[in-house]
């Protein structure tokens, strides 16, 4: 069947940019007869394109608030006719149905409307489109046929093709062009499905039909391996009420990159566990946290940042090479002089709310350095964590866990001094960072040994007074989860270790209070703990 001439088009748009002149050139350049809908009719005639009015097409006029307009046989009926099925045809004049070639039409800003602050439930339900996407999807469906387009950007193309082809499409252009409406018209029904969901229904952050909409920002250059493909993918708000929330400014998604090489999929998981860990302290003091393959190799807080990063490069200076670093507070050149200058380190991401031009001017002596600006820093927590298994994903909400240490417990006889209990409290945080099984030391509001990831408490405990070496004398240590046996805080107590925060709650509690009260060391228990798998 060869490429029908497009003779009679329907119009109706929400967005109007540039259909004057489309408009205008289908009538001049190729004969093409206009039918048109309340407000988009108006802006043509006004711009003296000659309009067919859709009640002229119909027989009917447009009623109900525009609610009933184009859902009538003459227009359905002109789009779904088959021209190679007789039948379809004789059905067609025997009706008074005259065909239609080209459908340009948008929908109603339902997800505009909606995003307004304190929206009317009765405004958002009548920005629902329901003629549009109805013409939308018969003419996607007869698209051996019909020509339909929704983005104003395509419309100097469609000309370009009309004029190649004697004033018709390819069937390849309409099938691209069928497949974007169904695109765009799935979208849709997620929006006002997703906001119907808000409105109507509490069933918490795990919905019966979850629907995860993603829009594809790159195609990395491979996977964990090179043999892998991968790409990245940000998230997609649909159907929530009201703007956005100023959080989603200042995510990894939306942070961006000043200078560097395309970030890989490795950079991106690393990035994500950095700024997800910077978080987890107080934005008022300056924090840095540097991670390694999701791990990481040292976290510190300090009265500058530049002394936090200090204390945080101290922590493990082989691993930080290669590392990713957050930072909670804009680089100064004094931090970026300290990275390349003095620690002459090799440099993956950096990721922050923001950096003087002095930072910037030294970092970029590392031209392959990826450096990311985020604008600012949302506290811990954010959307739900998603993550595949075969076959399909499980679903957490973060761990956001209150920290009240009014709530916390100490069993042992000897309860932790003030300075003791504050380095406590920061090694707890940092067991949020680290993969279970965790055992942190620090030293005041720095990290002088981490271990984790081991299939036993006893080997991570292990690993972080190796790491620690001499520092471990004097250190306070942190357990994600409870100790079931006393061997974990026998390491601990051999290397030096004054003093141990951990959940309690196991039924061998007892062995350990023991063993920490035969030298005198403190032990806090907070009654929960922090997994992190």
């Amino acid at each position: 069947m060869p490429d029908p001439k497009i003779k009679r088009a329907i119009i109706s748009l929400t967005d109007k940019s540039g259909i004057e002149d489309f408009a205008r050139a289908l009538v001049d350049e190729f004969g093409v007869e206009i039918v048109s809908t309340g407000g988009t009719a108006k802006v043509l005639e006004a711009a003296g394109i000659p309009v067919v009015a859709i009640d002229e097409l119909t027989g009917f006029p447009e009623m109900m608030d525009g609610r009933v307009k184009t859902l009538h046989p003459k227009v359905h009926g002109g789009l779904l006719a088959r021209r190679d099925l007789a039948s379809h045809m004789k059905d067609a004049e025997d009706n008074g149905i005259g065909m239609i070639d080209l459908v340009v039409v948008n929908l109603y800003a339902f997800e505009a409307t909606i995003a307004k602050p304190d929206v009317d439930y009765q405004d958002a339900v009548e920005h629902i489109d329901i003629g549009g996407p109805s013409m939308l999807r018969s003419a996607a469906k007869n698209h051996a046929s019909v020509t339909v387009v929704t983005n104003p950007a395509m419309y100097g193309t469609i000309l370009d093709e009309m004029r190649a082809n004697g004033g018709a499409t390819t069937l390849e252009t309409r099938k691209k062009l069928a497949l974007e409406v169904f695109r765009l018209t799935s979208a849709y029904d997620n929006a006002i499905y997703s906001w119907l969901h808000n409105e109507l229904i509490d069933d918490g952050p795990f919905w019966t039909d979850e629907r995860v909409m993603l829009d594809k920002v790159a195609d990395l250059r491979y996977g964990e391996n090179p043999h892998q493909q991968a790409a990245f993918y940000k998230r997609k708000r649909v159907g929530v009420p009201g703007p956005a929330p100023e959080s989603d400014k200042h995510t990894l998604a939306a942070a961006e990159q000043l200078q560097g090489k395309e970030l890989s999929y490795n950079n991106y998981l690393d990035t994500d566990a950095a700024w997800a860990s910077v978080r987890e302290f107080d934005n008022a003091i300056p924090t840095c946290v540097i991670i390694k393959h999701l791990t990481p190799c040292g976290i510190a807080e300090g009265a500058t940042l530049l002394e936090a990063y200090r204390d945080a490069w101290a922590c493990d200076t082989v691993s930080a090479f290669g590392g990713v670093m957050a930072f909670n507070q804009t680089v100064t050149e004094d931090v970026a002089r300290e990275i390349v200058e003095v620690n002459k380190q090799f440099i993956e991401v950096v990721i922050a709310p923001d950096y003087d031009e002095g930072a910037l001017k030294v970092f970029s002596a590392k031209e392959n350095a990826r450096i990311l600006r985020t604008g600012g820093i949302n506290p811990a927590g954010g959307d739900p964590d998603i993550r595949a298994v075969e076959g399909g994903v499980v679903m957490q909400t973060i761990d956001t866990v209150a920290e009240d240490p009014e709530t916390f417990t100490v069993p042992t006889k000897t309860a932790p001094a003030d300075e003791q209990l504050k380095a406590l409290l920061f090694a707890w945080r940092c067991c949020k960072c680290v993969k279970s099984n965790a055992v942190i030391l620090t030293k005041g509001t720095r990290t002088v040994g981490i271990g984790g990831g081991q299939p036993n408490r006893v080997n991570s405990a292990r690993i972080a007074v190796d790491q620690a070496g001499e520092e471990a004398k004097g250190a306070v240590a942190a357990s994600d989860a409870f100790l079931p046996f006393p061997d974990t805080l026998e390491v601990l107590r051999d290397a030096g270790v004054t003093a141990l925060i951990q959940p309690g709650g196991s039924i061998r509690d007892d062995l350990s209070i023991e063993c920490a009260n035969e030298v005198g060391m403190p032990m806090v228990f907070t009654g929960h703990r922090h997994f992190r798998h």
